[in-house]
């Protein structure tokens, strides 16, 4: 039998091995032998595997188990639903004719794996990047909005009561989602003061609700499966509530999802018509595109938080890994999108500047770059599974350290000056952030203020082309 050199924090390969082989002996009825279980790359609160059997008739099978990150219950309700909850949540879809896996098993106290379900193995493409650019899924993709449309309208047509989802679900309205989001930055205490200038917008622009209904709250490309015939299940429901469905609209059309495919706001691959005709066609509902805007907003503000709160889940753990404080560093990405979205106009980026070094000795920059070369190009192709992945992670945090070592000097000076012209003062640079930022909440500078947006405007834009140069957000916010 395949072993995987490291499975999960809790348990090692043969530990978790020998405890799932007792499990799928009494839930999976022609179970024979346990022959691999691989964890997969991505799933930073999630963990998901591939498991392959022999059946009793001699082939081999393949299903999925979802598990919680190092085996742990997620303890933050207001957030996550439960892997049970997210368990009912698929069988549910499949009741509803929406595509989704089927589920086989829930795990128990008793099982000894944690937290998690067994389901169905489906054969698909659940990566971003290749979706909106593979050819072989050149045929469906301008069909994808319009799949998307219908299946959303679904989802949020299923009855509460009768599910049983009122009991299992928390209930948020937009005016109540924007408050909880923006209160769980402000207690992660790093001042960022773009989040703010968004999380003010969104505030003063709540839309008036008039549905509720059962929200996916992560309908996104990157968690849609599809094969050359369209999306064969929506996956990862752990933070699904009750609230206003536009917000999974606005979700799906959101900059981070696109893959840099920013000409198609809908998931990278169609355009807000296709989505909007879909969805109207099979609710009989009619969507006010403003309403889809400020969920776009939203989830850029929501994923900025979200990169942050990465970075303090390394820091307090379980999973100490290497993805997380690069997942924290995406946080620019967010914020130049909510820029964009906001106050859109043409940011002079940084030039660099060369560092001290020895004429004798490689600078700083030629040792990051020759460590990032050799994980990309020596070690991640030997490897394979979670830990090419990580390895590629890995590198790319190498590039931000050289980045910030050449722009990160120069970035902090303009800011500082920015900030003093704006506060006529000479304070600190950590004190005049945290002075725009408070004054953000309290509503001291006007949101139109031009000296302010223009600072606002060439530090987030700066602080992105350090973490981040490729993303398609740069180059609008640059044009």
């Amino acid at each position: 039998m395949n072993e995987p050199t490291e499975i999960s924090n809790d348990l090692t390969s043969s530990e978790l091995n020998a405890a799932l082989r007792a499990v799928l002996a009494a839930h999976i009825d022609d179970f024979s032998d346990l022959i691999s279980c691989d964890r997969l790359s991505g799933g930073a609160n999630q963990e998901t595997y591939r498991i392959a059997i022999q059946t009793s008739g001699g082939a081999q099978r393949l299903l999925a188990m979802r598990r919680a990150a190092g085996g742990n219950a997620v303890q933050d309700e207001a957030i996550y639903v439960g892997l049970p909850t997210e368990a009912r949540l698929f069988q549910i879809m499949r009741e509803a004719a929406i595509p989704a896996p089927e589920v086989h098993h829930v795990l128990t106290s008793q099982d000894g794996l944690g937290d998690g379900f067994i389901m169905s193995w489906l054969s698909g493409e659940t990566l971003g990047h290749k979706i909106v650019r593979a050819p072989e899924y050149e045929g469906i993709r301008s069909e994808l909005a319009k799949q998307c449309g219908t299946i959303l309208a679904k989802i949020h047509a299923i009855d509460l009561r009768e599910k049983g989802l009122e009991r299992r679900l928390s209930k948020t309205t937009p005016k109540e989602l924007v408050a909880t989001t923006w209160t769980r930055y402000k207690e992660l205490d790093t001042p960022q003061p773009m989040i703010d200038y968004a999380g003010c917008w969104l505030e003063d622009n709540c839309p008036n609700q008039t549905r509720t209904c059962l929200v996916h709250n992560d309908f996104r490309n990157g968690n849609l499966m599809i094969d050359e015939t369209g999306v064969i299940a929506v996956l990862d429901w752990e933070i699904a509530h009750i609230g206003d469905p536009m917000r999974d609209l606005g979700w799906l059309c959101t900059n981070s999802w696109r893959f840099g495919r920013s000409d198609l706001p809908v998931g990278g691959f169609g355009h807000y018509a296709d989505l909007i005709a879909a969805y109207e066609a099979e609710s009989g509902i009619t969507i006010n595109p403003i309403d889809i805007k400020f969920w776009e907003v939203f989830g850029s503000f929501w994923w900025a938080i979200g990169c942050l709160r990465m970075g303090q889940q390394y820091r307090d753990g379980p999973d100490r890994s290497v993805e997380r404080p690069a997942i924290s560093r995406r946080s620019s990405e967010c914020q130049v999108d909510c820029m964009n979205l906001l106050t859109p106009g043409p940011v002079k980026l940084i030039e660099a500047q060369a560092g001290y070094c020895d004429n004798n000795l490689p600078p700083t920059s030629e040792l990051l770059d020759s460590v990032a070369k050799f994980l990309l190009d020596d070690i991640a192709p030997v490897t394979d599974g979670r830990l090419a992945f990580l390895t590629k992670v890995a590198s790319n945090s190498l590039q931000i350290i050289k980045r910030e070592i050449t722009l990160g000097h120069a970035a902090a000076t303009q800011e500082l000056m920015g900030l003093r012209a704006l506060f006529k003062c000479d304070e600190s640079l950590d004190a005049l952030r945290w002075r725009l930022v408070i004054e953000l909440r309290e509503r001291k500078i006007p949101m139109d203020d031009r000296d302010l947006i223009e600072h606002l405007r060439s530090v987030t834009v700066n602080r992105l082309a350090i973490d981040q140069p490729k993303y398609s957000g740069l180059k609008t916010a640059t044009q």
